[in-house]
């Protein structure tokens, strides 16, 4: 099977828009929706129904999705192992949530890289509930998660947290904030329950999405209001896009790193917790030492995006 084929499902799983995925992928949609017919004709099955409203997964595209992800992490590990030179000695597959894709993102892949120059680490932006399935069964090695998914097998560490904004494109207080224009987020299940207690009127909203990114181009080409991320909302503003709704409390949403149990006291995943411990600022930064160890642990600017 070609591992473009996979690539390009998987990418399709993200974006749900034939267009985006050319796009993202560098071909053309044509290329894309063929890589996808040679895909459900190899397995005998539909993957994706499109229509107006967009482009979904069938339930055999549901089911074939996780099993996607292993292949293509079982691909990567084949590339390394295999690659002339520099070879690594270990890969580190690595889940974040896809609100943290953004300021966070560059600066933990430059502090892993530096403490861990032998390893090879594949990256990949998930939601709470994906990332925690990864880690059971062995597919992720470390999450960077909104939402902790009880479970015997995975330990969760509170790493800090990130905070999301109401804007609006027409009002700059609660009060003149038009429910029918509301777009509702969801983006963890803690963020909803703080949102509906804060605001009960609004938890009816027409619209609903559970992505920043996703967010903040809704209200580009809609307007109406909503709750961003920190950074988002500064960006917007900057833009004058949009307004702050001056009166709605700001919203926190705690970030968790979570490891399969049995993986817990080795060596790189102490060393990746340690890392995040510095990074989002639950412990205080280690005293200057000579040569590449410095370097692992130099606070990254803190920077929320998705």
């Amino acid at each position: 099977m070609q591992i473009e084929l996979i690539e390009t499902f998987l990418d399709l799983c993200e974006t749900r828009s034939f267009n985006r995925s050319a796009d993202r992928l560098g071909v053309t949609q044509s290329t894309v929706s063929g890589r996808i017919r040679a895909l459900e004709s190899l397995l005998g099955r539909r993957l994706f129904t499109r229509s107006r409203a967009g482009t979904d997964l069938t339930t055999e595209g549901l089911r074939f999705e996780p099993h996607a992800r292993s292949l293509r992490h079982g691909w990567t590990e084949a590339l390394h192992a295999t690659r002339d030179g520099g070879l690594a000695a270990a890969t580190m597959r690595i889940g974040i949530q896809n609100d943290l894709v953004g300021g966070h993102f560059s600066g933990l892949i430059a502090d892993f890289r530096a403490a861990m120059p032998d390893t090879a680490f594949f990256f990949e932006a998930d939601y709470s509930v994906q990332m925690c399935s990864d880690l059971v069964t062995g597919a992720a090695d470390f999450a960077i998660l909104f939402s902790p998914r009880i479970h015997p097998d995975l330990h969760f560490e509170t790493l800090g947290e990130v905070t999301y904004r109401m804007v609006s494109t027409a009002a700059d207080r609660l009060a003149a904030v038009d429910p029918a224009t509301y777009i509702l987020a969801n983006y963890a299940p803690a963020f909803a329950q703080s949102h509906a207690a804060l605001h009960p009127g609004l938890t009816a909203a027409s619209l609903s999405i559970g992505q920043n990114a996703a967010m903040v181009a809704l209200l580009r080409a809609l307007g109406g209001a909503a709750y961003v991320l920190g950074q988002s909302a500064d960006d917007l503003l900057r833009d004058r896009l949009c307004r702050p709704v001056a009166d709605a409390p700001p919203i926190p949403q705690t970030i968790f790193a979570g490891v399969n149990m049995r993986h817990r006291h080795r060596s790189p995943q102490r060393r990746l917790m340690q890392i995040l411990r510095r990074h989002f600022g639950t412990q205080p930064p280690a005293p200057r030492t000579r040569g590449r160890q410095a370097e692992c642990f130099r606070p990254s600017p803190e920077g929320d995006g998705d």
